[in-house]
Formats: C-alpha cells, sequence, structure tokens
C-alpha cells in the first residue's frame, strides 16, 4: 500500500512536469485557489522588502544538493512577495544531519532561512534517532526541485561490473555523513540482498567521494541520481568511465530502462518493504525546507513562489543548460509522502534500522 501510493505521486509528479514545461502560463490559473490574497501579499511584501533569504546547503559545494540550491536561488526571489535577495551558503556535516538539527531548534523561524539536505536525513528520526533532534513532520516544507532514482556504480577499473558481481566480491564505496543515503542504501543492500559492499563513511559530500573514487581510494558510490552524475561529471556514462549497475528508487528512470532496480532482486515480501523504506525518500529528491513554527502566511508565500519559480522559463533554461533534472514536488506533496513513510510498520523499521547501524561507530 505504502509503496503504491508513492509511485503514483511519483508518476504523476512527472506527467505534471511535462505539462509545466509545455504550458507555464498556466501555472497561475492552476494555483489561483492557493494564491495569497491582496492583504496577506502586502503583509508579507512588507515584511521581504530589503531582506536577505538564505538557503543553506547541509553538504559541500559542487555537488548536485548545491547546484540545485544556486540555480534555485537566482531566480526564487523574482517570485516572492517584496523581491528578497537570495542566497546559498554552504554548511556541510553529517550528509545536512547537523543543519537539520540547527533549522528545527536554533535557525530563524521568520521565513528568511531555507536548507536543503541529504533526502535520507528525513530517516535519521527512525533509523538513528539518538542522532536526529528533530520532527520531520514538523519541518515547514517548501517543496523539492526533482524526485530521482539514485544508483549504485563503479569505476571502470573496479572488477565490480554487474549487480551480480557485487553478490560474489566486495566493492568499497565511499559514504558521506554515518547515515546518509551513501552509506544506508550500500549496508541496506548488504542485509537485506547480501550484497558485498564495504563503506568508507566520512567524505564532507558526493562531490568528495567521486573524488576519492578517481584517486583510487575507492572502487564506487551508491547514491548519485543519473541526472546529477552527468551534471558534475559530464561524459562519465558515455566514456565508460564508470558502470552504473543498478537503480534504488520505487521505479526505473524513464531513460536508463535497461538498468535494474534493486527492488528487482528482492526475495520476500517483507525484503521488498525494507527496500522500499529505505528508497522512498527519491520521491522528494532536492527537498527545501524553513524551521516549524514560521508564520502560516510567509510559508503560503514560499510555497507558492517555489512553485511560479519551477515554471519560470528562465529557471527552466538554466536547469536544462547545467543538466539538473526537474521534477516539482510541492511542500504539501512532501508532507503527504513523510506521513506514510512514518506509518511504515515498526518491524521492517527495526530491520532497517539494524542495517544502517551497522557497523557505525560512535
Amino acid at each position: 500500500m505504502l509503496a503504491g501510493h508513492l509511485v503514483s505521486i511519483c508518476s504523476w509528479k512527472v506527467g505534471e512536469v511535462v505539462e509545466l514545461r509545455r504550458h507555464g502560463s498556466a501555472l497561475l490559473l492552476a494555483l489561483a485557489p492557493f494564491a495569497l490574497t491582496p492583504a496577506a501579499a502586502q503583509t508579507v511584501a512588507d515584511f521581504y522588502r530589503g531582506k536577505t533569504v538564505t538557503i543553506s546547503v547541509g553538504l559541500s559545494a559542487g555537488g548536485g544538493y548545491d547546484l540545485h540550491a544556486r540555480v534555485l536561488a537566482k531566480y526564487l526571489g523574482r517570485h516572492l512577495p517584496g523581491a528578497p535577495a537570495v542566497v546559498v551558503k554552504n554548511a556541510p556535516g553529517a550528509g545536512g544531519l547537523t543543519l537539520v538539527n540547527a533549522l528545527y531548534s536554533s535557525i530563524a523561524r521568520d521565513g528568511t532561512e531555507l536548507a536543503t539536505f541529504e533526502r535520507g536525513i528525513l530517516l535519521e528520526p527512525l533509523l538513528d534517532p539518538a542522532q536526529a533532534r528533530f520532527d520531520p513532520l514538523r519541518l515547514s516544507f517548501v517543496g523539492s526541485t526533482d524526485n530521482d532514482a539514485s544508483t549504485c556504480l563503479s569505476w571502470h577499473t573496479a572488477a565490480v561490473k554487474t549487480m551480480e558481481d557485487v553478490f560474489r566480491q566486495e566493492l568499497i564505496v565511499g559514504g558521506t555523513g554515518s547515515t546518509a543515503i551513501a552509506n544506508t542504501f550500500p549496508r541496506v543492500l548488504n542485509a537485506v540482498l547480501g550484497t558485498k559492499f564495504r563503506v568508507i563513511p566520512g567524505y564532507p559530500g558526493a562531490n568528495d567521494a567521486l573524488l576519492a573514487m578517481e584517486r583510487g581510494e575507492t572502487q564506487g558510490f551508491c547514491s548519485l541520481g543519473f541526472s546529477t552524475l552527468e551534471a558534475i561529471r559530464p561524459g562519465w556514462m558515455r566514456d565508460h568511465k564508470v558502470n552504473v549497475f543498478v537503480q534504488l528508487a520505487l521505479q526505473k528512470s524513464r531513460e536508463h530502462l535497461e538498468v535494474p532496480l534493486a527492488l528487482d532482486f528482492a526475495k520476500t515480501a517483507a525484503d521488498r518493504q525494507a527496500l522500499e523504506l529505505i528508497v522512498s525518500p527519491n520521491l522528494f529528491a532536492r527537498p527545501f525546507a524553513a524551521p516549524p513554527g514560521i508564520p502560516a502566511d510567509r510559508l503560503a508565500a514560499l510555497r507558492q513562489a517555489f512553485d511560479e519559480t519551477m515554471a519560470d522559463p528562465d529557471y527552466l533554461g538554466e536547469a536544462k543548460a547545467r543538466e539538473l533534472h526537474i521534477e516539482r514536488v510541492t511542500g504539501a506533496d512532501l508532507d503527504q509522502v513523510l506521513r506514510h513513510i512514518y506509518a511504515t510498520p515498526p518491524e521492517i523499521v527495526a530491520r532497517v534500522r539494524n542495517a544502517v547501524n551497522e557497523g557505525v561507530q560512535r
């Protein structure tokens, strides 16, 4: 039931983005029932005029999350009442967990602070509650610029070329924060399917982990989406520098149907449920959130500005030029997906938690 509902949301979003790109002007009609009243818009404009909105990125510069944030920041302000400046700063730490903990507890709750972070961080209260000091159901989600299919890949010199290979021999992969998705994906695949990944955690972000793979410190990486790979390492797939051998998602990328899903290798219903839980955050692949409790009219304005930006031809043009995959997920839909995730049966959560935390040093 959970997977079916999430897949339906994902499929709807794919179709929706096509329509937004074809008929961007129709967005105003679509948003009309949710638009701020003139009085509320003026109040919000009075607040934002002359201010700066900061988007903090919980990973290092140069990776996919950083690129999505910087392109969004160039256009978001033009759609916010009062036209505030929008800037980006990097605040790496544990894949974004440090940032999200601060977002929940200490960052200003006035609508001038947003954050983006590894999607898997939103599973932290389920999988590593001792480290997570936030309730994702209380965060103020603005939206996500993408839904995604993550991958596991190996460097061209590695012996592992296919999913079948990693059942037989070890593949050393780089990881980021202790329970970020670059670590949790391979650990859960090991526990549920019997693969032989060895995770080396601690890289500040995906870009650093990929540099480590190039240097020969590691042999692979498990979390990049196809579009991010092309954006930050153009030509790697074309030139066969990497072998992309499995997709970590509820459904395949439409452009890469030849690459199998990890779900295809599940032997039991329980195995499938465990994999579905860990890959479900790919439906909100680039989340943008404000702290809990910001004024309702400012959250409405941020959500409306985000949705308008997702249909802005200038934004879409730059995203395409930078090879960023854009598929809007609204803040309201992100709330709904998280409610379903947090209704996962406790025994499935416990199994995934044990896999994620295996070998984690405290």
